[in-house]
This record gives structure tokens, C-alpha cells and sequence, in this order.
């Protein structure tokens, strides 16, 4: 075994500390190579750390730099000892469970690995089927349930046999295995979007389980161009106003594998959020209609499969939304994240059925951003108490009290207590470090950091840290909030080409982004300045600012950004000549529809990924278009209409298996931009999908016309 002692870091951080002028003068020219090189720049994320039974240890699944393989690692409670504990020949680790305190399973490959932390060894327990994936122990430790093609399966330890529990899982329509759509016909799992898969009860007899049916779904063909021959390639895909996937949640016998189904309100139109149980059995329910209009939390008492609604939340101007749900400690009340309140804030509420209404136990005056976690007496939650753009973890005693900022170090913190609540690991970024995890008290104090993921490529290079500001709206009242990026040594006298993006809500935000930050520090060092602004829609700023996208996207959002721009032209070093916008997905949107609808206000914009036309948005986005049926005009806002008002030079960018936003509605959109005589540009990957900004080959290709793009248009700083 590996291990890495506390001081041994402090050593090799204190000589790095001590070499500034040496780092500094060998860093070279940052190039789009770099970016996308293997391994990554920026190493290996680590996985979200599960602590042990007894809270001496977490482990979690991670690779040194220059590692291809995620191997196990095991911490103490405090982060100061991190061994890698997996056989440097096995196979990547994705799962990770404790049986008990001093022992982990893993899924690794065909097969569970079982690492014992007192005997130091790491050995294969048992095969599983292929495909494995969603490990859960059960109560006894005996046993563990995994999902393989939608089914639940048994794995059981001492005959080391594997048993199907369930007959429910129905092939996907598509052969491909890709895009966001591409999803079994019927399934134990997740809905197209979310939820919840399977949680064993207490007492280990009764599986809830969250089946989804698509087969009422309408068939919507992507074109395969990369097939033998062309490949219709179906899968089940929604339009606003189309019936949704079913999705039902149901109470799975282990013995006797018979399922008991809940009866609750209209499964084609609700999501359910989450399920969880309380000490003694009980199962609470927790679901939303897919406009967000409707919220509902339901119980279902230990040994029977009659719900009943303790809460209910209906607001008609809600639109996406933040849920989250869990059992007090007494097992007689629910904690849950509603936005009842100006700001999201946690609530309790009794489940008897004479029950008072929800009672607030969080800080009005922020967001809080998480679900709740129970752990040890306290409830820990992430919020933005500090500021809109940072993200950091609170600690609540549920005796009473007022909440406690747990972190602080700058940026955004994911938390995740440990079972006793004494112990804290946290994932944390910013905007100049990819996400690490660290350990601290859960009363606060120093941090230790656990994991050290980049290259030396990476830690050796400055880094370009993001400046906040805020400036009034041209058309209301609202104060913006913006990020800004500028290039090192400015020239005095010197005016800067400015460009927007990428684009979207809650982007003004102290974190690392993957991709878009590394593409980000490009165009910097290029000689741009980069802005992102929180527009409408955006936490952090009251209930009325995030709701007023509803029904209205690319609207009054795009003024949002018109009053960025005029906040940028009146800095003396910014060129109002050369300012560009670009955005995937919504952002794309926002970026064709801001040229079309605003010309002039861009000299460039770049749209990938864009959603053009309502008509073909998918079954989630009801909650903010709702639907043909109930509001037609919203569905005239196609971008087809506006194509005569383009002026600016325009590149869309799209994966051809986008199945989120379908490739047909841009092309149409070009077909008519083309006929009315208009110049733009179109850059497309056969293969690529929604998430083409994290696809291999195609990232670095599609990212490189970006680049490619802006420098054409608005090229370098002039005088």
C-alpha cells in the first residue's frame, strides 16, 4: 500500500511556495493542445468521498497525475493520512460501499473487490454481471443490490452467487448507446433527468424502487451518418405538451420479489424527487409536477403501501427549482429544501396528520443551495450566506441554534458530513484550482487538503483569477452581478476586445468549470477579457429575479446582458467595436437570439447547441415554457421568425446527436437564414451529443473553431 503522510505534503507544498521566480520563468505559451492533451491538465477529479460506519475513514476513488486508472483510496477522519488501497492491477473503481467499519467493497470491472483496511489486503470477493453499476449494501452486510440493463440483481456474499430480483428492465430502442434520450424502454432508475433508483429499508426486507416506463413516449429518430448504412435510430423522446415518461414508485419484496406499487397523483406528470425511510420503516415521498407548479411530500407507514400527503406547495409563476428532502432524526418529522420563502431555505414539518405548517429553520437573508444531510444531531447543507458567487457548507444543531459556516476557504464547497457529524469532507474549486477534496472539524477551523489532481503542467502556469462587480439594469431596478476575466499587464492606452461567455444563469460564480474554464484562461491569455453575468433566472438574488424567466427566455434576459454590455463600453480599456457572445444549450440560445433580436448590440456571436424553436423543447422545459396547449404564444417565439434581423457574424456549432436539442431545428433555422440571403457559419460533429464541450475528439475540434472564430472577428488589443 501507498501512503502519503501529512508532512511529506507540507514539504513538497513548501518547496513548490519557495520557487515562484523559477515556476514563473520556465511557463510557456498556453496552447489548445495543452487543453485537451492526455492525460488531462487538470488530472483526475476525485469521486464524492463515503465515509465509514464508525467515521475514522472516507474513501473515495481517484488517480494520481498522469494516472489513467481510478483506484481506491482511504483516508483518516482528518485528511492527514490518504493510502491508496486498491491492487495497482485491477481495473478502474466506480462504486464504493463499507460493509463494516474496517471493510470496503468496490466495483471493479465483472467483479467486487473486497479491501480490508485492518489486514491491509485487497482482493476479488465475487463476479457480478456485466454491466454493474448503483452498489448498495444491505442492512445485514450480507448482501449487495446492483443494477444491471434496469434490473435490480442480488449479489450474496457467502455463496457468492448472483440472483435477478426483478423482470422489469425492457432494451432501449437505440442500438447507438448515447445522447441523453438513449434509455431502456422501462427501467429501474433515474428519470431522463433525475431521481431517485433504489434504497433498501431497515430492516433489509423491503426495496423502494423508482421504475420508469417510456413507451407511451413519442419515437423521434436521430439519423446514425456514421452506420454501415444510415441508421434512423430511434429513441423515446417528448415535446412540451407530449405525455412525459411514467414514473412510479414501487415497494420490492426481497424474498417473494413481489412489487407493490404506490399509488400516487399522475405518474406522467410528476417526477419523483427522492424516497427515503425513517428508523422504524416509514417511506417518504417526495415529488413535483414537471411544470415545478406542484410540490408534495407523502408517507407511507412501516408495513403498509397506502400514502398519505403531509405537505403540499403549489405556486403558479414556479419554474425550475431546487427539492430536497430527508427524515429528522425522531422519525415523527421531515427536513425539506422548498423556495416557500424569498430565498430556498430548509423547513420542518411534522407527519402526523394533524401536523402545523412548515417551520423555517435556515437563514432567510440567503439560498440554500442542497439538499439536507442528517448526521450526528446536526443538519449540514450548502447556502450562499457569504456571497451570490461563493458556495459554502452550514452546520445547524437541530437542538436549536442558528447556523454555522463550516468553510471558508473562497469559492464553491460541497459537503459531506461524517455518520457522527463530527467530521467534514468537502469538494472544493475555484476559479483558478480544479475541484480537490478536504477534510476539517464540522465546527470549522483549518482545512487539510486530501487530494492533489493536476499536473505539474498546471500548478506550474499562472492562472487568471476573476474579478465581481455589480452595475444597474437599463430597464428596471435590479442591481446585475457580473465575473470579469482580464489579461495580465494591460497596456495603458490599450483598448480590449470583450467577449460574453459562455452564457447562462448562475455562471457569476467562484468555481472551476471543467472545459470552459481551461478555454476560458486561453482566450485571456489571447489578449480577451471575458464576462459572465448572472441574468434572470439566477439564485441568489430573490424569488421575483429567478422567476421572471418564466415564460419569458430570451427576453428580458437579453436585457440583462444589453446592460452588461453598456456597463463594459464605459470602461476606457474595453473596445465597443469588438465585443462577442457565445453559450451552449441555453446559452446558445441566449447568444443567436441576442444577434437577432438586439443586432448590433454583438459584433460576433457563437451558438452551440442552441435551442431555436419551443415546439421541439424537451418534456423538463415545461417548467418554464409550460405548454402549446395552455400557452400558445410562448411558442411563436421561434427563432425562424426573427432569422431577417441577423446583421452580425454568427457560427452555430451542434453535435448531431444532440438529442436535447435536436440537430432538425437548426438546420431548418439555416435552411431560412440561408434563403433570406444571410452569411453565417456552421461547424457540426456527426457523432457528438448535448454534452460535445466533454466529448473527446470532439471538445478539442469544436472549441477550436470557438477560438478560431473570435480571433477571425475581433482578433487582438489595438490602440
Amino acid at each position: 500500500m501507498q501512503q502519503i503522510s501529512f508532512w511529506q505534503t507540507w514539504v513538497v507544498l513548501g518547496l513548490l511556495m519557495a520557487m515562484p521566480a523559477t515556476i514563473t520563468a520556465q511557463e510557456g505559451e498556453l496552447t489548445l493542445d495543452d487543453l485537451f492533451a492526455t492525460p488531462k491538465l487538470t488530472g483526475t477529479t476525485p469521486s464524492r468521498p463515503v465515509w465509514a460506519p464508525n467515521s475514522k475513514h472516507f474513501a473515495f476513488s481517484w488517480s494520481e497525475p498522469g494516472n489513467p486508472v481510478r483506484g481506491l483510496w482511504v483516508s483518516t477522519s482528518d485528511g492527514k493520512e490518504v493510502r491508496h488501497s486498491s491492487n495497482k492491477a485491477s481495473t478502474s473503481v466506480r462504486d464504493i460501499v463499507w460493509t463494516v467499519s474496517n471493510t470496503i467493497l468496490s466495483l471493479r470491472g465483472n467483479d467486487l473487490w473486497q479491501t480490508s483496511l485492518s489486514k491491509g489486503d485487497d482482493v476479488q470477493l465475487m463476479p457480478v454481471e456485466a454491466g454493474a453499476h448503483d452498489l448498495s449494501i444491505s442492512p445485514g452486510g450480507n448482501q449487495a443490490a446492483y443494477i444491471r440493463n434496469g434490473d435490480l440483481w442480488l449479489a450474496d456474499f457467502p455463496s457468492k452467487q448472483n440472483r435477478q430480483l426483478t423482470e422489469i428492465g425492457i432494451a432501449s430502442l437505440s442500438s447507438l448507446g448515447k445522447g441523453r434520450y438513449s434509455r431502456p424502454e422501462r427501467e429501474i432508475g433515474p428519470g431522463i433527468w433525475s431521481g431517485p433508483t433504489y434504497k433498501w429499508s431497515p430492516n433489509g426486507k423491503i426495496i423502494a424502487i423508482h421504475v420508469v416506463d417510456r413507451r407511451e413516449m413519442r419515437k423521434v429518430p436521430f439519423p446514425d451518418y456514421l452506420a454501415t448504412e444510415t441508421n434512423p435510430n430511434e429513441v423515446r423522446r417528448s415535446y412540451p405538451g407530449d405525455p412525459n415518461e411514467l414514473r412510479r414508485v414501487g415497494l420490492l419484496d426481497v424474498e417473494s420479489g413481489n412489487i407493490m406499487y404506490l399509488d400516487l397523483p399522475d405518474p406522467h406528470a410528476n417526477q419523483v424527487i427522492d424516497f427515503n425511510w425513517s428508523p422504524d420503516g416509514a417511506l417518504l415521498v417526495d415529488i413535483a409536477s414537471d411544470t415545478a407548479v406542484e410540490r408534495k411530500l407523502f408517507v407511507v407507514a412501516p408495513g403498509e403501501s397506502q400514502v398519505r400527503e403531509i405537505w403540499r406547495g403549489v405556486r403558479e409563476s414556479r419554474m425550475y427549482t431546487s427539492f430536497g428532502s430527508t427524515w429528522h432524526p425522531d422519525g415523527k418529522s421531515v427536513v425539506f429544501l422548498s423556495d416557500m420563502g424569498d430565498r430556498y431555505g430548509l423547513y420542518t414539518i411534522d407527519t402526523s396528520p394533524s401536523s402545523d405548517s412548515p417551520q423555517l429553520l435556515t437563514d432567510p437573508s440567503y439560498d440554500v443551495l442542497s439538499a439536507p444531510i442528517i448526521a450526528g444531531g446536526a443538519l449540514f447543507y450548502e447556502g450562499n450566506g457569504v456571497n451570490p458567487y461563493e458556495q459554502h457548507v452550514y452546520r445547524l444543531n437541530i437542538s436549536g441554534g442558528d447556523p454555522k459556516q463550516v468553510t471558508n476557504l473562497s469559492g464553491q464547497n460541497v459537503g459531506y458530513p461524517s455518520p457522527d457529524g463530527r467530521h467534514l469532507v468537502f469538494m472544493h474549486s475555484n476559479d483558478t484550482s480544479p475541484p480537490e477534496l478536504y477534510a476539517l472539524s464540522s465546527k470549522g477551523g483549518n482545512a487539510t487538503r486530501v487530494t492533489h489532481s493536476p499536473l505539474p503542467d498546471f500548478t506550474e502556469r499562472t492562472w487568471t483569477a476573476a474579478e465581481y462587480v455589480s452595475f444597474p439594469s437599463l430597464v428596471d431596478d435590479y442591481t446585475l452581478h457580473a465575473r470579469i476575466l482580464k489579461p495580465t499587464n494591460m497596456q495603458p492606452g490599450m483598448k480590449y476586445p470583450v467577449i460574453f461567455g459562455p452564457v447562462y444563469s448562475n455562471t457569476a460564480r467562484n468555481r472551476w468549470a471543467g472545459n470552459y474554464s481551461l478555454v476560458q484562461q486561453l482566450l485571456v491569455k489571447k489578449g480577451y477579457i471575458i464576462v459572465q453575468v448572472d441574468s434572470r433566472g439566477s439564485n441568489g438574488y430573490g424569488r421575483a429575479f429567478r422567476e421572471e424567466f418564466l415564460l419569458g427566455f430570451a427576453e428580458q434576459d437579453i436585457e440583462d446582458y444589453a446592460s452588461a454590455v453598456a456597463y463594459m463600453e464605459s470602461l476606457d480599456y474595453v473596445d465597443p467595436d469588438r465585443i462577442g457572445i457565445w453559450g451552449s444549450s441555453y446559452g446558445g440560445t441566449l447568444s443567436v437570439y441576442s444577434l437577432l433580436m438586439k443586432p448590433g448590440l454583438f459584433q460576433v456571436g457563437i451558438a452551440a447547441a442552441a435551442a431555436v424553436d419551443p415546439m421541439f423543447f424537451g418534456t423538463d422545459d415545461v417548467a418554464i415554457v409550460r405548454s402549446p396547449q395552455t400557452h400558445p404564444e410562448v411558442f411563436e417565439r421561434k427563432a425562424l421568425n426573427y432569422a431577417g434581423n441577423l446583421e452580425d457574424k454568427l457560427l452555430f456549432i451542434h453535435g448531431m446527436q444532440d438529442h436535447v436539442v435536436p440537430f432538425k431545428t437548426i438546420a431548418v433555422l439555416a435552411e431560412e437564414l440561408i434563403k433570406q440571403g444571410k452569411d453565417f457559419d456552421f461547424a457540426f460533429a456527426p457523432g457528438a451529443t448535448h454534452g460535445w464541450s466533454r466529448e473527446q475528439y470532439y471538445d478539442r475540434y469544436l472549441f477550436g473553431k470557438i477560438i478560431e472564430y473570435f480571433d477571425r472577428h475581433l482578433s487582438l488589443p489595438s490602440k
